[in-house]
């Protein structure tokens, strides 16, 4: 990573950021199933609401303070027996490819879900986006499963491909 590149926890004042960054992705792929870019506000009530739930949300700022990518872990189902299970989401803004970020954001998702004591985490990724599929199989994800056809995006069908990787002792010993 590059040494003017910082993770941080995100705030509120980084909605602005990571809504103009996910505009893009909802406006111009299927790398998200939403199709209409949420509001700053939006934003900003999910990164509080991430935040209470106990979930990271971070942020990769350049040398000048400008968010460059974000990245959060949720909860995986809605079901209680899913508690130690998390569903993790990266962005990188468009113009900041290819500079390390995605492998900063994810390997700092890692540990910081790791932290808070989460075993599994798992990636809903769309077909259509095999550099995420590299990003996340780099970072130890293996492939466990494809929903086919479930979204129409862009005048298309569209793929779920899907990840997990263990985090700490995984499913090999008791949660605390």
């Amino acid at each position: 990573m590059n040494d003017e590149l910082t993770v941080s926890d995100a705030c509120e004042q980084d909605a602005t950021a990571i809504a103009g960054i996910y505009a893009h992705y909802v406006t111009n792929s299927a790398a998200s199933f939403e199709t209409d870019p949420p509001t700053t506000q939006d934003i900003a009530q999910r990164i509080v609401r991430v935040l209470g739930e106990g979930y990271p949300f971070l942020v990769v700022r350049d040398g000048a303070g400008a968010v460059l990518g974000y990245a959060y872990a949720e909860r995986f189902g809605d079901r209680e027996a899913y508690r130690f299970s998390c569903e993790t989401h990266i962005y990188v803004h468009k113009d900041a490819v290819g500079r390390g970020i995605g492998k900063a954001l994810i390997n700092a998702l890692i540990a910081a879900c790791e932290a808070r004591g989460f075993r599994q985490a798992f990636a809903m990724i769309a077909g259509t986006e095999p550099t995420s599929v590299v990003l996340h199989a780099r970072a130890g994800y293996l492939p466990c499963g494809t929903l086919t056809g479930v979204g129409w995006k862009q005048g298309q069908w569209a793929d779920i491909f899907m990840m997990q990787r263990k985090l700490g002792s995984g499913n090999e010993t008791l949660p605390e």
